[in-house]
């Protein structure tokens, strides 16, 4: 916990957070998407009794297990569930009854309140790449992430307009102790981004110094009445739910701190290889993980989580962007909405080991499919690539840029006075053209959504130029980006105290890289 001097400071971090705002430099970020349009629904009615059925049938016969935490234990033995051994067996209808205190949406504030996102309802906050220890670009190819490889990840992702997310572990800085990584990791997005992030969830003291960092940002009052993190705790598909995740998920909780709990599923491996086996897995796992978010405090915001890949039967490796994959994800997104929760999954998801065709079309099938599943928070927005293993920069610009066709797809189509264009169509009249009419004229800067990275230009202007790739031109504006990037402002005694808790708390502990 802090020490005496920073909770001096700790008090006026809610006031601080605001004044920044107001002064910081500010890139313009596009507002949350807000969908009007119609989702997608593969399931009908007949369905989704079957796998709700089956996913309570497994709850009471199969049970969960919560492994190495009594804890957890003593809690559902006192809720009314069969406790045996680490084994917890759910009885029908329980589990339904705990999640009803959950919220069917929030916010999550961040330190500059107009880039706070809702997270729930007709929303879409797309948040980068989570997790890989390697990242590549096309100077230095493929290597161990850095510090300074994940600080530049923040700096792309505040600069990048369609990203409303500073997101987590952008990458793994593999040249930090993982003692002490997640607390460099936290700095960067708190004082690199004014954008919402995530805390960490490596072990439950590093979730409470996430808590902590926050009290300093924020301010404790604010921290413990507002949500300013939303955290990613995965479920060890089959049933298994580990102490570590567990631990920092009743941190987080107990702090008023959103966590979306998801199951991490390679179908044939973690699940059954059907749709439907897989639903009934991943709804029962996210049943009692929200359960139990519950019943460590109810009305925690908590978020149901669905990542979910196939295998390719030959090589046993992940596969991304298939249409069971997609059949998933709307399929776990109706059930989504029938708990009201908000939902999480989609991304820019790729098997490929270059930002190429392999990686555009698996990546556009998943985006996609999260617009129209309903998708609440999508982790992995931009720069996945090879499976997860790799964060890539020239992905991540490639991502960043189509997640402004979302934005304009989730808007549908306006039918008021100005999108009739009648006068347009009078005025144009048989065999004429419509670019110097006046409805053009007043219209054509907002009418059609705007690459910020393909090339359209003529084939012989496009030659003279380099004849570039879109991975060159991706490489380019990831070097345009960050030579122009400027720090949002934070008030100086709010970041020396964030740098004296990092700093003190290096100091405390020997360096471990296991």
């Amino acid at each position: 916990m802090p020490n005496i001097a920073t909770k001096k400071r700790i008090r006026g971090g809610g006031g601080a957070a605001r004044r920044a705002s107001r002064t910081s430099i500010s890139f313009e970020t596009a507002k949350f998407i807000e969908r009007k349009i119609p989702l997608f629904e593969i399931l009908n009615e007949e369905a989704l009794e079957i796998v709700e059925s089956n996913a309570e049938l497994m709850l009471e016969e199969v049970g969960v297990a919560f492994v190495n935490n009594p804890k957890a234990l003593e809690l559902w033995r006192d809720a009314g569930a069969d406790v045996d051994g680490e084994r917890v067996h759910v009885p029908k209808g329980l589990a339904h009854k705990l999640i009803k205190t959950a919220p069917s949406s929030f916010m999550q504030h961040a330190r500059n309140a107009d880039r706070s996102v809702k997270i729930g309802g007709n929303s879409l906050v797309c948040a980068p790449v989570y997790g890989p220890p390697f990242v590549r670009d096309l100077d230095g190819g493929r290597r161990y992430a850095t510090i300074e490889d994940f600080r530049k990840f923040v700096k792309l992702g505040y600069m990048s307009k369609w990203l409303h997310h500073s997101g987590g572990t952008l990458c793994e800085p593999t040249d930090v102790p993982v003692n002490k990584r997640h607390l460099d990791m936290l700095l960067a997005h708190m004082t690199l981004s004014d954008k919402p992030f995530m805390g960490s969830v490596t072990e439950a003291s590093r979730a409470q110094d996430s808590v902590d960092m926050c009290e300093i940002l924020f301010g404790a009052e604010f921290v413990q009445n507002k949500t300013v993190m939303t955290s990613l705790i995965n479920i060890n598909s089959p049933m298994t739910f580990d102490d570590v995740m567990m631990g920092a998920m009743e941190v987080y909780a107990t702090n008023n701190q959103a966590c979306i709990v998801s199951p991490f599923i390679v179908g044939g491996a973690m699940a059954p290889v059907s749709i439907a086996g897989t639903l009934t897995q991943v709804l029962a796992e996210v049943l009692a993980g929200v359960a139990y978010n519950q019943l460590i405090r109810p009305g925690a915001p908590v978020i149901f989580g669905t990542f979910v890949s196939s295998i390719d039967m030959n090589s046993g490796a992940p596969t991304f962007g298939t249409p069971e994959a997609s059949h998933i994800l709307y399929g776990a997104g109706q059930l989504a909405r029938r708990l009201g929760l908000p939902f999480r999954s989609g991304g820019g998801l790729c098997g490929s080991k270059l930002p190429d065709a392999q990686a555009a079309y698996e990546s556009a099938n998943t985006l996609n499919a999260a617009l129209l599943g309903g998708v609440n928070f999508m982790l992995h927005a931009c720069g996945w690539l090879e499976g997860g293993l790799v964060s890539s920069f020239e992905k991540f610009v490639m991502d960043a840029d189509q997640l402004g066709v979302l934005h304009q797809m989730a808007k549908g189509v306006e039918v008021d006075e100005n999108a009739q264009a009648l006068d347009a169509i009078r005025e144009v009249g048989p065999g004429g053209h419509y670019l110097g009419c006046a409805h053009t004229q007043v219209n054509f800067q907002s009418a059609f959504w705007r690459t910020d990275l393909f090339d359209y230009k003529p084939f012989e202007t496009w030659q003279e130029e380099g004849a570039l790739d879109t991975m060159s031109l991706a490489s380019r504006r990831v070097k345009n980006l960050l030579d122009n990037y400027a720090k949002p402002s934070l008030e100086i005694s709010t970041e020396e105290a964030l740098n004296a808790f990092v700093n003190n708390k290096k100091a405390s502990m020997p360096d471990s890289f296991t």
